[in-house]
Order: structure tokens, then C-alpha cells, then sequence
């Protein structure tokens, strides 16, 4: 089976502004392969997977087989620069949206290597499994909400809707329980990202330990990049990371920031 990676954004979050990184809630990577991970494609399981013998299928922008990677709230903020940068990196994606026309207009909908299907994460497990499918190597959850009346919308999408997603994975054996992640096993990647902006990114990326970065900000097109890299690297499995970009930071590879993070 592929292995699932689930990536979260506080939906607390502000642009522009100074984050304390919330415990609960933040981007979240794990695998689901017993045996090796997506984060290695080589040999680990970053999303849990068999790795050694697929490493030129998983890391698809090398290999022949490229591997399909599930996106949901991909015509998000955030959710479309992942869905870019996974093909850029050519990565097939089966972007998972609520508003299929709204869908037609925000994504590249004619490129061979996007599927678009509709994804709901409240609307219950049952439904997440359909649309995320056997074909899905990895899940990666970018979805949030919008500010408005509703006082439940941050707990039914960020919460309920991130419950539904694990669910949906387990039930396609991709995953056991969320709670239960650090535990059982199973590759993860956890990504804490400061104060998210929409703007280019800027600066060098700064990587550190869980609960060790208090502030700063980052552009979501660099979290997104981070996710797709976490998918990459097998430094980055059994990791938690907080992120923020500042200018004053020196420039240091991918292979060397997740490296210089100790597995928990």
C-alpha cells in the first residue's frame, strides 16, 4: 500500500502576524507504510511505505513511475501553491475541493498530472475514502475555513474534517489513528509554520525543534515547498519542525535542516 501524509494549518493562524506556535493544532506529515517511507523514497517510510524498491517511483520527478499524491483543500491559499509545487516537481496530484467550478477557475485543471475531484472532509470518512482512492500514495491536508457566523466552522473543518481525513486513510490501510501517530510506528513529519503571508517568499528558511520558535512569520509558498520536500528527504521522518523564513538566516539545504533536527 502508499503511505498518506497529512499536512494541517492552524486555522488560527493570521497573515502578517507573529505566531506562538499552537500545540494542537499545525501542519502534521505522517506515513503510513509499515515498513518504509515516502520521505525517504529510497527505503524508510517518510508516509510510511515501502521505500528501497520504489525510490525511483515515489520520488517522482527522477523516476519513470510517477506517484499520485491526494491534496485536500487544494484551491486553498495554501493548498494550490502545494498543488504547484508537487507538479512542478512531477508529482501526479488528485486535488480534493468542495466547489468543483470554483475548482475550474483556480486550478490548472487542463495539465495531464491534475485530477480534480470533489472532496468534502466534514461531509464524513466514508466519502474521504472514495475520493482519496487506492491510487493515492499520500494525503495532505491544507484545508481551513473562512471567518463568518458559524462559531463551529473552525472545529468542524480543522478538527472533524482532519478526524474524517485519518479516518478515511486508515480505512483505506494507509493509517492507524491520529492520537496515536508518535506511537505506533508509523513515519511522520510534523510542521509547525509561524505567521503565514501570501506573499513571495524571503529570507532563508530557519528549521527548528518542536516548541523552540516563539515568533516569526513565513510565505506560504515556502510551507508548501517544505511539505513537498519533507516527502523527499528520509532526514525528515519521525520529526516535529517549526518553521519561519528571516533575512538574516544563513542558506542551508534541505538535507541539512531536516538532518539537524533530532527524531523524537
Amino acid at each position: 500500500m502508499a503511505s498518506s501524509l497529512i499536512f494541517r494549518i492552524s486555522p488560527f493562524t493570521t497573515l502578517s502576524t507573529t505566531l506562538h506556535f499552537p500545540k494542537p493544532v499545525s501542519p502534521i506529515l505522517f506515513s503510513t507504510h509499515n515498513s518504509k517511507s515516502l520521505s525517504q523514497l529510497n527505503s524508510t517510510k517518510m508516509e510510511g511505505t515501502e521505500i528501497t524498491e520504489e525510490v525511483a517511483e515515489i520520488s517522482g520527478p527522477n523516476g519513470n513511475v510517477k506517484k499520485k499524491i491526494f491534496v485536500a483543500g487544494a484551491t486553498g491559499s495554501t493548498g494550490k501553491r502545494i498543488v504547484d509545487q508537487l507538479l512542478a516537481k512531477g508529482f501526479h496530484v488528485k486535488a480534493g475541493v468542495r466547489d468543483l467550478e470554483k475548482a475550474k477557475t483556480s486550478l490548472s485543471h487542463d495539465n495531464p498530472a491534475l485530477q480534480i475531484v470533489k472532496a468534502d472532509v466534514t461531509e464524513g470518512s466514508e466519502r474521504l475514502a472514495e475520493a482519496i482512492g487506492d491510487d493515492s500514495e499520500a494525503v495532505i491536508c491544507a484545508t481551513g475555513f473562512k471567518p463568518g457566523w458559524d462559531l463551529f466552522a473552525p472545529w468542524k473543518v480543522d478538527n472533524f474534517g482532519t478526524v474524517n481525513l485519518v479516518e478515511a486513510c486508515r480505512k483505506l490501510a494507509k493509517l492507524q489513528a491520529e492520537q496515536h501517530i508518535r506511537k505506533s510506528g508509523i513515519n511522520y513529519t510534523i510542521i509547525r509554520p509561524g505567521g503565514l503571508r501570501n506573499e513571495p517568499p524571503t529570507g532563508n528558511l530557519v528549521m527548528e525543534p518542536e516548541d523552540t520558535l516563539y515568533e516569526g512569520t513565513i510565505s506560504r509558498d515556502k510551507v508548501a515547498e517544505v511539505a513537498v520536500e519533507a516527502l523527499v528527504y528520509p532526514e525528515a521522518s519521525y520529526k516535529v519542525v517549526e518553521i519561519v523564513s528571516r533575512d538574516d538566516a544563513p542558506k542551508r539545504s534541505y538535507e541539512d535542516l531536516f538532518g539537524s533536527i533530532k527524531q523524537r
